[in-house]
């Protein structure tokens, strides 16, 4: 790396060790009781990682916001990076699309799974991938996409983290102050998926219709042939007997 990242206040980086998750790393610390603010973050040649700590203090479904505000932030950031044409859209599982291909992800913890108790910490985690990896060929993996295939080339990664811990912080203030309106209406513009056909588990049973947009707190609104479920943000908490969250 060829310089430290450089944060806003209230946010204290944290270079993780090699080989090490930020994303684990972080829950760790939350889970031992550190300050909220710090990301942690590794950066390879191939791929950026970070994680942010967070403590809002409102019940968990209220706090799964924060993975909206981390999502968006990220496409403002690339946005005021990359070039003019870049497209980047967000799923609502937290998977990062440019330019229609898959190029990261968010995933959240947090220390409840309670949506109506406050959480002592929530840990949003990001993953982009930056460089195509030297062991696969090419067309191996149609779907997927890195920044420097999608013309990027001059996204440096700490540059990248830099701008997107600035503007997901603009955007937590944001919700702070004027409640998920302003989020909704930006996410909606970059929801991936908004309006088409889905199917999905919802609380253990699979789901088929229609996307129609986010309630709230963000949860899924689908509209079946019997009427709209509801899939809360909250079933997208990490678990550590769960599938690894890459």
């Amino acid at each position: 790396m060829s310089a430290e990242p450089t944060f806003p206040p209230l946010l204290k980086g944290l270079e993780v060790d090699i080989g090490d998750d930020p994303f684990v790393v972080a829950i760790d610390l939350a889970d031992a009781g550190c300050d909220p603010g710090i990301v942690a973050y590794d950066i390879t040649q191939e791929n950026l990682r970070a994680a942010i700590i967070l403590t809002p203090e409102v019940p968990l479904a209220e706090a799964m916001t924060m993975l909206i505000a981390c999502g968006i932030g990220f496409s403002n950031a690339l946005g005021a990076l990359g070039p003019p044409e870049i497209a980047v859209h967000l799923g609502w599982d937290g998977t990062i699309f440019v330019n229609g291909g898959t190029c990261g992800k968010l995933s959240v913890a947090s220390s409840t799974f309670d949506p109506e108790e406050e959480p002592d910490w929530l840990v949003v985690g990001l993953k982009v991938a930056m460089f195509p990896s030297t062991n696969l060929e090419g067309g191996e993996t149609p779907d997927e996409t890195t920044l420097f295939q999608e013309g990027c080339d001059e996204v440096g990664p700490v540059q990248l983290l830099e701008s997107w811990a600035r503007h997901t912080l603009v955007w937590i203030n944001r919700w702070s102050d004027d409640g998920p309106a302003p989020l909704h209406a930006e996410w909606s513009g970059m929801a991936y998926g908004l309006g088409g056909g889905i199917t999905t588990d919802v609380s253990g049973e699979t789901v088929a219709g229609k996307f129609l947009g986010a309630d709230e707190d963000f949860g899924m609104l689908i509209k079946t042939k019997t009427g709209t479920v509801v899939k809360p943000l909250t079933e997208l908490l990490y678990t550590e007997d769960g599938e690894d969250w890459e």
